[in-house]
């Protein structure tokens, strides 16, 4: 297999891989001056973000919210200032990163994944070990961490939910944030960040109190919050777009699904979400788990592949129905008891146009 076909089987491409086109035209039409270690312009990095035209070539939006946020988050990483993304699950917080960082630098690749296993080596360096003990400390034994290649580059690293990290893991960021250096004892020196240098973290709201960040640490960011789609237009134009983007990728041999679908399964979780249905007449009770716009867009992925390998090819309400089971109903009774009243109080009484789905529900949830 060449190389060629190997980059056509890969499952998921990096963002400067899968909007190559996108950014060399961007970079043929640039004429703003660029920062130092920065592969486009400011406002050129807002286009790709936002979308736009550039030397005749369409530039997809790839996040569709506030402008105006975007442009604090580009003017951020202009600055000696790293940037925190905050938000609710599905609020695109890595997408927005990811997307950043490739407009920025062209290389997204540099990621350090915030879990509980996490550890100091990760933010900064480890070592081979087998190396260390036959040749002791050497440049040939050190593991430089993504932050310390990004240090060296003049790069952005970024850093995912970190705010599942312990206390200490987060701490470590502090010194590089503040001195904006790498300390190796064990050579003798420290290296230094290249101009352009930056990281970009994430957290999701729903960790907070696993492991509260520092104000120390807090205080090296300018943090943005992410809001939720603000209203069921933007939602369902945010579903649609990456349901497009995530079946061609995974070559899905099904139909898209239809406005109508799109917007019923953006109604429910909007609802539920906030407790209430959108007129605001009737209060719902929230099921516990995530209902967020990611969850939507996965579902309806999911009720595409069904529809692909087990049905005609479209998407019927029995596949939106069993998708939607298992994203609302998750192990717990209060989530059952939650959708079978948002069936019957919400649900039933919407008339003819949710009669199918409604039935195929009910069925399900017996």
């Amino acid at each position: 297999m060449d190389r060629m076909d190997q980059k056509q089987n890969v499952l998921r491409q990096p963002a400067e891989r899968l909007y190559a086109k996108e950014l060399e035209a961007l970079k043929d039409a640039d004429q703003d001056p660029k920062p130092a270690g920065w592969q486009l312009s400011p406002r050129s990095v807002l286009t790709f973000i936002t979308g736009g035209q550039a030397s005749g070539v369409n530039i997809t939006p790839k996040y569709i919210g506030h402008t105006r946020l975007v442009e604090i988050a580009i003017a951020t990483l202009l600055t000696d200032r790293a940037l925190l993304l905050i938000g609710e699950p599905g609020t695109a917080k890595s997408w927005l990163s990811e997307n950043l960082t490739a407009a920025i630098h062209g290389d997204s690749s540099k990621v350090v994944q915030g879990t509980a296993g996490t550890s100091e080596e990760h933010v900064r360096y480890s070592w081979n070990y087998a190396m260390l003990l036959a040749h002791g400390p050497s440049d040939e034994a050190l593991l430089k961490s993504p932050i310390y290649r990004a240090m060296e580059g003049g790069g952005i690293a970024r850093f995912e939910e970190i705010s599942r990290c312990a206390s200490e893991v987060q701490d470590a960021l502090i010194s590089i944030l503040s001195e904006k250096t790498i300390s190796i004892p064990e050579l003798g020196r420290e290296v230094s960040a290249t101009r352009g240098f930056s990281i970009i973290a994430t957290a999701n709201t729903r960790d907070r109190g696993v492991n509260e960040m520092s104000a120390a640490l807090k205080r090296r960011f300018n943090i943005l919050v992410l809001p939720s789609p603000s209203g069921l237009e933007t939602e369902v134009e945010i579903v649609r777009k990456r349901i497009g983007e995530i079946a061609a990728n995974y070559e899905l041999q099904a139909a898209l699904p239809e406005e109508e679908a799109v917007r019923k399964i953006v109604t429910i979780f909007r609802e539920l979400r906030a407790g209430v249905t959108l007129d605001s007449k009737e209060k719902l009770k929230s099921p516990s788990g995530v209902i967020s716009t990611a969850e939507a867009i996965s579902l309806l992925t999911n009720s595409m592949a069904l529809a692909a390998s087990f049905g005609n090819g479209r998407i019927q309400e029995e596949d939106l129905a069993a998708a939607l089971q298992g994203a609302i109903v998750k192990d717990e009774e209060k989530d059952r008891i939650a959708w079978k009243e948002y069936l019957e109080n919400v649900m039933k009484k919407r008339g003819s146009e949710w009669r199918s789905l409604y039935s195929a529900c009910r069925e399900m949830n017996d």
